[in-house]
């Protein structure tokens, strides 16, 4: 179960960094008089990845938690 706990916060970490790098995009799409439209659908995917997996780290957290009880 440690596997997985390292796996989600593995993915966590990617997310972040893909959510900055989009938010960049959108920030220069905007600036430079670019649609954002597809940008910041992508931002609004990549977010709602990130929350699932951080519920999903929650989850793992809990089940070890219980298990060490």
């Amino acid at each position: 179960m440690k596997r997985h706990l390292a796996q989600a916060n593995g993915h966590i970490v990617d997310l972040k960094v893909q959510i900055a790098r989009q938010r960049v995009l959108i920030k220069y799409a905007r600036d430079t008089g670019q649609r954002s439209e597809m940008a910041e659908s992508m931002l609004d995917a990549l977010e709602e990845s990130l929350a699932a997996f951080e519920k999903h780290r929650v989850l793992i957290l809990d089940h070890l938690k219980r298990a060490s009880e």
